[in-house]
């Protein structure tokens, strides 16, 4: 079992506060020391109280399921002998009511497209055993209600 933390830190610097137009804009602050500027999505907060060039926490956490599915889909490929050169997925999460009516994510779904060098380059039937295995391996697809979906080009 592991533990794994983060720092959110924000500050009030207007004047105002409990007539809600105060600033969404916070930091996230991970162990490695990476320093990452966060808001509220402008999605759900409107600019300004919303800072769009922050990370919301709707696109950090259809970031984290897209980047926990890469690393075990890259640790199965090289265990297989498959070399990749690159992996970029466009993952999309989708918002809407749950089955209790309540606002949540309610999909995410993964676009992955790999460029593979070598010699040895996977058959369709590889690349479909490499996502499940990676799908059914990622800690954060284990741990969410919704269907993650991942879209093989």
């Amino acid at each position: 079992m592991s533990e794994h933390s983060a720092v959110v830190s924000w500050d009030r610097y207007t004047a105002t506060f409990t007539d809600g137009r105060y600033s969404r804009a916070h930091r996230w602050t991970f162990d490695g020391g990476a320093t990452i500027p966060a808001s509220s999505s402008p999605h759900v907060v409107p600019i300004p109280m919303s800072d769009p060039l922050g990370v919301d926490p709707e696109e950090a956490f259809v970031a984290a399921l897209s980047s926990c599915h890469m690393l075990f889909f890259l640790s199965y490929a090289a265990r297989r002998g498959f070399v990749v050169d690159r992996y970029e997925d466009h993952a999309v999460g989708t918002m809407g009511k749950d089955e209790a009516g309540v606002l949540a994510m309610t999909r995410v779904v993964l676009r992955p497209v790999v460029v593979w060098a070598g010699e040895a380059q996977p058959s369709p039937e590889d690349l479909r055993a490499l996502h499940h295995e990676a799908h059914a391996s990622c800690f954060l697809a284990n741990s969410v209600r919704f269907p993650v979906v991942v879209h093989e080009p």
